[in-house]
């Protein structure tokens, strides 16, 4: 479904639902149900820069490549990744993430 996306140059299933469940603290159920509109909202909240480091973080890139392809230094990478997973954590991404319909808590 999502073949030629960024998610798949680096992951070889469709599994960003379940690593965005790691970091956004919300339960699966909460989250929309088609994996291509999830991924449309997922693109629009984060820089392409933020999803490609997502991508490459869960495809099991080592930090050297990661370093390598964005020309970082340690220091920049974590930076990185410190802010991209402070993003995923906000409100205002996270609830982006939601189902349309209203859950019961």
């Amino acid at each position: 479904m999502l073949e030629n996306t960024v998610w798949k140059q680096y992951n070889d299933e469709n599994n960003f639902k379940e690593r965005l469940v790691e970091f956004c603290v919300m339960p699966i159920r909460e989250f929309m149900e088609d994996e291509k509109a999830l991924y449309g909202v997922m693109k629009s909240k984060l820089t392409k820069k933020e999803l490609k480091l997502f991508a490459m973080e869960c495809g099991a890139v080592g930090d050297e490549e990661i370093m390598k392809d964005f020309s970082w230094d340690d220091d920049a990478l974590e930076k990185a990744k410190f802010k991209l997973y402070k993003k995923l954590k906000q409100d205002k991404t996270r609830l982006s993430f939601r189902a349309s319909k209203e859950y019961d808590s």
